[in-house]
């Protein structure tokens, strides 16, 4: 089998996978899709392939595995027998019922909230003078933001009451409950507050059991928050998981979850239903529990299935003084800079504006005569280029400069009490130079290392690849992040600069080393254990213990040790240096800058689409003011329409109205330059997630390009490459999903299709990667990885990073005490 793929007579039994029969990742992916299909051969998965990389060395510990008296693979009464049946799908008219009420309810919301928009404005426009309008902009910014603040905790109350475990039929009249209050609950201004004591208190008032000194930064909301219980002192990093909810196989599900005191939750982890931590236990960054896990009161987990060997410590931030009075004030603060400075900031801005360029006067109040010239037009688009191009230039100032000034208040590896002046400018800093605009500007191209240099990065002697970091790299303080020379990232890196307790904060320096290449969504902690010339595979666990590892890869979640190149991912090497190098980088530059323009092109003719709709409900709204509400809602819901099609126009346009084919090429050929452009020029594409979890979101994927079936289920799904994904009938897809069909390593990109058969299921957080099949009923476990080329048998169902066969309550993985996978903290040798 593996002869025939490399595509030669014999493969000797010694030879390495990697390093001498010149195979890779996705031809050994293949290997053991093919084994699998044979029941008189045990099943493979890629963590065996990485572990022994001879045909002879994998043979025997099959063997062993399998038992010296029995057959490899035996075909028990489970296995013979029928594969289970997919549950019976919803038909297709409660799919449109549903749909047709969250439309209904959108419509309704949009009605509210032009109620109360066009009474506080005509209200304060009414005020005499500089001062009497000031304090009317407070007064009405005060009403606007309690009313938005409480109607979502009433309506979670009203419509569905108190959480208690259970199943919601998707598309079901239950189902549309749950939507509503998820929908109320995640638009309320207090999710801003994430990283404050206003974020628990609003999770109390939602009902969750939140005790004292908890630390909450993930901007995911729960929402079953009546089974969700946080004990005192315990802190959870940013971008996890705990929504005490899923969907699977066409049904919401809802469960606990439950921390108990002093826990430590890393950043970019998923905690599944029915999950809890005992006091003081700690799960590592990267890491996920999955259904009925349980950590024991002190026990360090570590991996996707979490299981015990974590020897790192987490929770090293000395204690400070943080008492209830601090906690108090630091709300205080924000709440009145919220009310009283940003609200009239913007109304002011407005006025000034107006004053200073008169075009938008006439674009604001332009008059039904005004809508008929050319004149009216042109002042639009003057003022539009003015407002559009004038913010972007005043906000990259605001960028690299702000900051600096307050990063002079926060030392490295001082300790500092929560809630403070220190951790407001700490959180300050992350969040003005986090801006996603100008990362996908930046991103992808040339420029994006002097961006990151003017931020504060400290990137050693570039060595310019022309796509030295993608369009997604954050950070906690950009002051203190090192990464070294002739390293390249791909997109999703999150640089964690800042350490937490319960009480107490400090920001610490991060350094990536040299000639190394960054996967996709990777979290990169202090102290990560990886020195130069390595290769961090998508979603790896960076180590924190053991020994420096250098000229090797790492691959999984706890990471075990891969080649750091192979044979194949070379062919393109002899492109990386000489004069062909420069001529091509020059061409590619060129190509980038094009790019760029075009990407501001298309952000600009969409704020001026949606300045010109203001401009028609402003006129519509002087010539007919008893019906100012409506026409101000129904300028908020043909502003959405607008915008769904910018998305689709952007799209089809984008992709020439064909749709992208699947590569093999450099990152110095022109067919890459084009995917890049593909993804800026799309890259509002994000805006499609408002639309998860309704019929409308299967409906905006099929117009960009998506082949999509019927009564999909999509609460929160990206897919980068839209006309390269295939999903069928009746699918799954969980909040934080991924399907991406692309993969950069070096300099080389590849891409293929992917596709998921009816019925399929992916968990939260759960990452497919390109040229995978699904076949129809299999299911992947939250915070899954699947590799590229990896396929599914119908009704299979798998976990883990990567992700290997892992049926419905099969025990977690074992430690590599137990005789498993070496864990992230061993002592690895050779190629093992």
């Amino acid at each position: 089998m593996l002869a025939g793929l490399l595509g030669t007579d014999r493969v000797p039994a010694d030879g390495h996978f990697f390093e001498e029969l010149g195979a890779d990742s996705l031809v050994m992916a293949h290997f053991c899709a093919r084994v699998r299909k044979h029941a008189d051969l045990p099943a493979v998965s890629m963590r065996e392939i990485y572990r022994y990389p001879t045909v002879r060395s994998l043979a025997a510990a099959l063997a062993e595995t399998a038992g010296p008296s029995t057959p490899a693979r035996a075909e028990s009464p489970a296995l013979a027998a029928a594969p289970p049946a997919l549950p019976e799908p919803v038909g297709t008219p409660h799919h449109v019922l549903c749909g047709t009420l969250q439309v209904l309810f959108f419509l309704g919301y949009a009605y509210v909230v032009a109620l109360i928009a066009t009474t506080g404005a005509e209200w304060t426009a009414a005020g005499h003078g500089l001062l009497d309008t000031y304090i009317r902009s407070v007064a009405f910014g005060g009403g606007a933001f309690l009313s938005l603040c409480v109607l979502p905790v009433l309506g979670k109350w009203l419509i569905m009451g108190r959480w208690k475990p259970r199943q919601i039929r998707i598309w079901s009249l239950a189902y549309f409950r749950f939507w509503c209050v998820k929908t109320l609950i995640r638009i309320n201004p207090l999710v801003l507050f994430v990283g404050s004591p206003l974020y628990s208190l609003y999770l109390r008032a939602l009902g969750a059991r939140i005790g004292r000194g908890v630390t909450v930064l993930s901007r995911h909301l729960p929402v079953c928050t009546d089974l969700l219980t946080i004990g005192d002192g315990t802190v959870i990093r940013k971008d996890s998981y705990l929504s005490c909810y899923r969907a699977h196989a066409g049904v919401i599900q809802t469960g606990p979850v439950t921390l108990g005191k002093h826990v430590f939750v890393g950043e970019v982890t998923v905690l599944d239903i029915g999950v809890s931590m005992g006091d003081g236990a700690q799960l590592a960054h990267a890491s996920s529990l999955h259904r009925g896990q349980s950590v024991p009161d002190g026990e360090r987990w570590h991996g996707s299935p979490a299981q015990p060997g974590a020897g790192a410590d987490f929770m090293t931030v000395p204690a400070a003084a943080c008492g209830g009075a601090r906690k108090t004030l630091y709300s205080l603060y924000q709440l009145l800079m919220a009310v009283m400075l940003y609200v009239p900031a913007a109304v002011g801005g407005v006025a000034l504006l107006v004053a200073v360029v008169p075009q938008f006067a006439t674009l604001l109040d332009p008059g039904p005569v005004a809508l008929s010239s050319w004149v009216f037009y042109a002042d639009a688009l003057a003022a539009s280029l003015v407002f559009f191009f004038g913010a972007l230039l005043l906000g990259l100032l605001l960028v690299v400069t702000l900051p600096r000034l307050l990063n002079l208040l926060v030392r490295p590896d001082a300790v500092y009490s929560l809630y403070g002046f220190r951790y407001g400018a700490h959180r300050a800093i992350g969040l003005i130079t986090n801006r996603r605009f100008y990362r996908t500007l930046f991103g992808d191209s040339s420029a994006i290392v002097h961006y990151l240099r003017h931020l504060g990065y400290d990137l050693s002697k570039v060595e310019q690849t022309g796509s030295n970091f993608g369009t997604e790299v954050k950070h906690e303080n950009p002051y203190l992040s090192s990464v070294g020379s002739g390293t390249m990232v791909a997109d999703g890196l999150s640089i964690m600069n800042a350490e937490y307790s319960g009480t107490s904060f400090r920001v610490t320096r991060v350094s990536i080393g040299a000639h190394n290449f960054l996967g996709n969504h990777i979290a990169y902690p202090a102290g990560g254990r990886t020195g130069e010339n390595c290769l961090l595979a998508t979603k790896v666990m960076v180590p924190l213990d053991g020994e420096v590892r250098e000229n090797t890869g790492l691959l999984g979640s706890p990471s075990f040790e891969i080649p750091r190149t192979v044979l194949r991912d070379s062919r393109f090497d002899d492109l990386k240096s000489g004069g062909e190098f420069r001529a091509r980088l020059t061409a590619k530059n060129r190509h980038n800058a094009v790019t760029m323009g075009l990407h501001l092109l298309m952000r600009w003719l969409f704020f001026f689409g949606v300045a010109l709709i203001a401009s028609f409900a402003a006129d519509l709204y002087d010539l007919y003011p008893a019906y100012g509400v409506a026409v101000v809602a129904a300028a908020n819901v043909v502003t959405l329409a607008f915008t769904a099609g910018y998305l689709v126009l952007a799209e089809r346009a984008a992709t020439g109205f064909r749709g992208l084919q699947p590569l093999y090429c450099s990152i110095y050929d022109r067919a890459f330059w084009r995917h890049e452009r593909y993804w800026k020029v799309t890259a509002a594409s994000l805006f499609v997630m408002f639309f998860n979890g309704t019929p409308l979101k299967s409906v905006m994927w099929r117009l960009m390009g998506v082949r999509i079936g019927k009564r999909v289920f999509d609460d929160g799904c990206f897919l980068p490459e839209r006309s390269l994904t295939a999903i069928g009938d009746d699918c799954t897809l969980n909040e934080g999903t991924v399907i991406q069909c692309h993969s950069q390593e070096d300099g080389t990109f590849k891409s293929d299709r992917s596709t998921l058969g009816a019925g399929c299921t992916l968990g939260v957080g759960a990452l497919v990667h390109y040229g995978v099949t699904m076949h129809d009923g299999a299911e992947l476990a939250p915070d899954t990885f699947l590799m590229k080329g990896e396929e599914m048998p119908p009704h299979a169902r798998w976990g883990g990073n990567p992700a290997r066969e892992m049926p419905e309550g099969a025990p977690a993985p074992r430690t590599a005490a137990q005789g498993g996978v070496p864990a992230c903290g061993s002592t690895l040798t050779g190629r093992e």
